[in-house]
């Protein structure tokens, strides 16, 4: 597949609930291909990724960076990035016995683990109704439900490696009205990966009815491939199938344009910048009335990203390697415009055209 080929979006909308898939390489749907075919499409695997990209550049003692969200916000507000407010940490079970009292005027939140990964641990309240919380899912929460998923978060159930943790209380981020009609309840996010300071690949990830308010791939959430160059997407996956309209909501998915897209193409440098880890994933999410939010970076980015573009990541990031060589004084600008440049996708016509 060439780098610049984009599969062209269905234009018969789907029945209510149902995706309509698009036609894509056979390649999608294979359980095995041969070394031989990934290397020629490009494709980077779990031990690819360690071996080339991930332990060469990201040293040990970064890690605790991006792997403890406490850090990582604190980073980024020295760097003058918004980030979404912190409401309360909790440290102690003595914490979780009271935290109905350190949310108290707060109905909106999000619950999430300083060292989780994978979106487990996270918690989404939209609101408050009588004494119990409402998640985006309709799902009631109970005060006695609360205090045990704090606990479950103190304990270390949803940590890296099974360690005690924090539990980080934060906004609840209200996303873009144009993010909204694309997710099902809760804020998407958008997902850069980066290696050496370059924009390498980018995705926005939308949640559905079945990942509960949660923007995790794994928990079923919606992959949209966005093009580097200029912030539209340009292709979506659910479950690993490609697919045109959102599951739940029948809304087209291809040919939107992200907003502020060059503000978070600046902020996923500044975290490489500020990490110094040379690959990582950065996750932001755009808030109605305050704009992108750095929201975590991860040391570890996972690699569904390939199937929501339909590239290969091996046909970025060696290109990246080169460049990185030729040129390791790049600044910012010139980096980000080397992306956009060596990265640019075909673009399907805009939502609502053609």
């Amino acid at each position: 597949m060439g780098e610049s080929e984009v599969i062209e979006p269905l234009s018969e909308k789907p029945d209510a609930g149902k995706p309509v898939f698009q036609d894509v390489p056979k390649w999608y749907h294979r359980w095995f291909r041969t070394p031989k075919e990934l290397r020629e499409l490009g494709v980077v695997g779990i031990n690819m990724r360690n071996a080339r990209f991930l332990l060469p550049n990201n040293p040990r003692r970064l890690y605790d960076l991006v792997d403890n969200k406490l850090r990582t916000k604190a980073l980024a507000e020295a760097e003058g990035m918004t980030v979404a407010e912190t409401y309360g940490v909790l440290r102690t079970p003595h914490d979780a016995n009271i935290v109905e009292k350190i949310l108290k005027g707060k109905e909106a939140f999000v619950i999430k683990p300083t060292r989780g990964s994978g979106g487990k641990g996270i918690m989404v309240i939209d609101k408050k109704v009588g004494k119990n919380y409402i998640k985006p899912s309709g799902t009631e929460v109970t005060p006695g439900d609360l205090k045990n998923h704090v606990s479950n978060i103190l304990a270390g159930l949803f940590s890296l490696g099974g360690k005690r943790d924090y539990a980080l209380i934060e906004y609840r981020v209200q996303p873009a009205t144009l993010l909204t009609d694309m997710s099902f309840q809760g804020a998407p996010d958008i997902r850069v990966v980066m290696l050496h300071g370059y924009p390498v690949m980018a995705m926005l990830r939308a949640s559905t009815k079945e990942s509960d308010g949660r923007s995790n791939l794994h928990q079923g959430a919606v992959g949209v491939g966005i093009d580097i160059a200029t912030g539209m997407s340009v292709r979506a996956i659910h479950h690993g199938k490609p697919i045109t309209y959102h599951p739940d909501l029948g809304i087209s998915l291809i040919g939107v344009q992200m907003p502020d897209w060059e503000t978070i193409l600046e902020m996923a440098v500044t975290c490489q910048e500020m990490t110094g880890l040379g690959y990582l994933g950065v996750d932001i999410m755009i808030d109605e009335n305050k704009g992108p939010l750095m929201i975590e970076v991860n040391a570890r980015p996972g690699l569904a990203i390939q199937m929501a573009n339909g590239i290969g990541l091996l046909k970025r990031l060696e290109p990246i390697v080169i460049e990185h060589k030729r040129n390791p004084g790049a600044d910012r600008a010139a980096k980000i415009a080397y992306s956009k440049k060596h990265f640019r996708a075909k673009l399907p016509a805009p939502r609502g055209e053609g």
